[in-house]
């Protein structure tokens, strides 16, 4: 069990989820506790500007900017995408009316899910199909049958690779979600 794949890579992706929950309900238990409550509109500012800073990992990818290794700014993009998400759950704390951040809400949900998603369970793809072509390589099968062999493996790797399919779109809509609710607030704001 200890080496097992739900260990390795399921366990890590729901701990990483539920600690995101956990820890934007005990902040706001003590901001409410300590009567801090205004606390979590500027949390919504710092959590917002945090995400915005991590997409430094999308513009070195893209190679709109060279510096910075992509290993260490993907972690970067992981980390402060997962902090400021928690500042932004700790913001909007639980508002029944309010249709558009609830809206905003979900998709920062879905796009920490997808990102987690991408970090944990297409690893594991990827370490799978090597560890395969590495034991047909070590049998005496030469490269180009072992490519041949795990064919239909290296199609499901590349459809996991297109999870961003799902992870781009909804970080797009979240994005909008958020500028229009920030739009509204300081349009109606007194």
């Amino acid at each position: 069990m200890k080496n097992s794949i739900f260990t390795k890579y399921v366990l890590p992706f729901f701990q990483w989820y539920a600690l995101l929950i956990v820890t934007a309900i005990v902040i706001d238990y003590f901001l409410h506790r300590y009567q801090l409550i205004s606390v979590g509109r500027y949390l919504g500012y710092l959590g917002t500007f945090i995400i915005i800073i991590s997409f430094v990992y999308s513009l070195r990818k893209r190679q709109i900017i060279k510096s910075g290794t992509p290993k260490q700014l993907l972690a970067l993009h992981e980390y402060l995408s997962w902090a400021g998400a928690v500042m932004i759950l700790v913001h909007a704390g639980i508002h029944f009316n309010a249709l558009l951040p609830w809206l905003a809400i979900l998709m920062l949900l879905i796009s920490v899910a997808s990102g987690l998603i991408g970090k944990f369970i297409l690893k594991k793809a990827n370490e799978t199909l090597k560890e395969k072509k590495q034991e047909l390589i070590k049998k005496g099968i030469s490269k180009e049958e072992a490519d041949n062999q795990l064919f239909f493996d290296s199609v499901v790797v590349d459809l996991m690779k297109k999870w961003r399919t799902v992870h781009l779109p909804v970080t797009l809509v979240l994005g909008i979600l958020s500028l229009i609710h920030i739009f509204t607030i300081v349009m109606f704001s007194k």
